[in-house]
């Protein structure tokens, strides 16, 4: 499961590595992949015959340590279901070391810095693993994927070989196993009071000039209003990051939580500095104009999200940016209960410029680090082993979201029905029992990835509704392979940060009015002070050694 926080952290540092199914499965083949010489004296407990459809289980009780991410929304317990039914299918114990939400990335580095952290470590969104890759800390995973077949399975089968390109170190490997998506699928957009559209004749926005004219006419009808208010300001490096991501689309360049100083230019067939694309101004300028003319909150870059709901739920607005489980667990549901006859619509996002596109690398998501410290272990390979199975086989997927078949869930024909008296994120508000809460089901530690049917099988009337509109949209393609050398990631390393920091401040400025669109090209010399062209420059280099290299 997403949430705001994690996505605000998926900006990609450097890309690239070699490419191919030879490298991704090792280049040993079979069992000869990574560090050949130990791993026949690490099969204790191992299946001797694990391949996809298979179900594992290790040939004798083990146990594995693993972070948890405590999400406050469903706390761990012990006596969840899943604990149980994942020793009963597999045989093995899983021993969670919690940790709260809110401390999670902290935490996760103090515990890998000190040796301390146990074998597998969850929930972390590329580049988390970067931090971790110099001291020897994690283990490059790519060295080990001929032990988990479903995995190699699934990215031969969805063509994922060029996302995790994207994600591969100066060495060439990765050192995060992320979570696989068969499709693209879109997680936020803008939101609408539809009740106060249809009272004034107004119909829902599908394009962002649409957008203007409606936010236009409200403001009209209540002058003393903003009539959009948005979120996902905090706890984020870039305000309103998730309208900055959608809108960015639209355009078609990254910003929000999508942002990276680095973007392809496939006309040129070169990298460029991201911010300096005109796309990027004609953004800034869109976003200007709505705020100039009042029609969106300027409060909205600072405020807490649960300023922005209030001010939805008291009618001082009639927009917010969604998701799916934001807007049916919370807009509609207090809607409901504090103003009569409201309704409130997630739109599939509004059309710009760049067409009807999606961002590309959205199929990967969060994944799993391995300590190093779980290849000294006689049980590494029945943990790689179980690790493939839980979180990329068809029956692990399906397990870790719907639970036990006639337990938790019904299944005919592709479609999953929750037992009566079990609720999953509002659907049954009446029901005693959660699937998240009092199961241990759908947490977003083991959920997520998949078969579009399984995915989609969860979706409410709103988001199928959604999502079909978004899946008929192209993806961009991936950007290239571009590896950059350890001393060629140090020196980028110490040139991000500043240029990122400075882009995000001026474009706020600009957007707020604070500083004049006169002075866009004063702002690109300022960058160009901060080392952007060296930037750029070796990325270039390191995308043509590469082709160079490889073909």
């Amino acid at each position: 499961m997403q949430n705001a926080g994690d996505l605000s952290r998926r900006q990609i540092l450097a890309a690239a590595g070699f490419v191919g199914l030879a490298t991704l499965t090792g280049c040993g083949g079979g069992d000869e992949g990574g560090d050949t010489k130990d791993l026949t004296k690490k099969r204790n407990g191992a299946m001797k015959d694990y391949r996809p459809g298979r179900q594992f289980k290790a040939s004798k009780a083990l146990s594995f340590s693993m972070l948890h991410n405590d999400n406050p929304v469903y706390p761990l317990k012990d006596g969840w279901l899943f604990w149980k039914e994942v020793t009963k299918r597999t045989g093995i114990t899983v021993k969670p070391l919690d940790v709260p939400l809110a401390d999670y990335e902290k935490k996760r580095s103090v515990l890998i810095g000190s040796g301390d952290a146990p074998f597998i470590i969850p929930k972390t969104y590329h580049p988390g693993e970067v931090a971790f890759v110099s001291s020897g800390a994690i283990l490059p995973v790519s060295e080990y994927v001929d032990l988990m077949p479903n995995f190699r399975d699934k990215v031969k089968k969805w063509s994922l070989e060029p996302e995790l390109d994207s994600i591969r170190q100066s060495d060439g490997k990765y050192y995060l196993l992320p979570g696989l998506h068969e499709k693209p699928r879109s997680g936020y957009s803008l939101s609408f009071r539809t009740d106060i559209l249809d009272k004034h004749g107004l119909t829902l926005p599908r394009t962002w000039d649409e957008v203007y004219d409606v936010l236009k006419a409200l403001k009209a009808e209540y002058p003393g209003t903003y009539p959009w208010t948005d979120r996902w300001s905090t706890n984020t490096p870039f305000p309103c990051g998730a309208l900055f991501q959608y809108l960015g689309q639209a355009f078609g360049v990254k910003a929000g939580w999508a942002y990276d100083n680095i973007s392809f230019d496939t006309t040129a067939q070169k990298f460029l500095f991201t911010a300096t694309q005109d796309a990027y101004r004609q953004m800034v300028e869109y976003l200007r104009k709505i705020v100039a003319e009042k029609l969106l909150d300027p409060e909205s870059f600072t405020q807490q999200d649960d300023q922005a709901v209030q001010k939805l739920l008291a009618q001082k607005s009639f927009a917010i940016s969604a998701n799916p489980q934001e807007l049916v667990q919370n807009y509609r549901y207090n809607l409901s209960k504090q103003v009569k006859g409201a309704k409130i619509e997630m739109v599939p996002v509004p059309l710009g410029p760049a067409g009807p596109i999606l961002l590309s690398g959205i199929r990967l998501e969060n994944g799993i680090m391995i300590s190093s410290k779980a290849l000294e272990s006689d049980t590494f390979v029945a943990m790689m082993q179980f690790v493939d199975w839980l979180w990329y086989s068809d029956e692990g997927q399906k397990f870790c979201k719907w639970g036990v078949e006639g337990v938790t869930y019904t299944e005919s024909g592709g479609t999953y029905t929750l037992k009566p008296g079990i609720s999953l994120m509002g659907s049954d508000p009446n029901a005693p029992k959660d699937l998240q809460k009092d199961y241990g089901f759908f947490n977003g530690v083991f959920t997520y990835g998949g078969s579009w049917q399984l995915v989609s099988s969860s979706f409410s009337p709103d988001e199928k509704k959604f999502q079909d509109v978004m899946s008929r949209r192209r993806e961009l393609p991936v950007d290239p392979a571009h590896p950059l050398q350890s001393f060629e990631q140090e020196q980028a390393t110490l040139w991000e940060t500043p240029l990122k920091d400075a882009v995000i401040q001026n474009t706020l400025r600009f957007v707020l009015g604070k500083r004049p669109m006169s002075e866009w090209d004063a702002f690109l010399a300022e960058l160009k002070s901060k080392n952007m062209q060296q930037l750029v420059d070796l990325h270039n280099k390191a995308y043509e050694r590469f082709k160079k290299e490889n073909g």
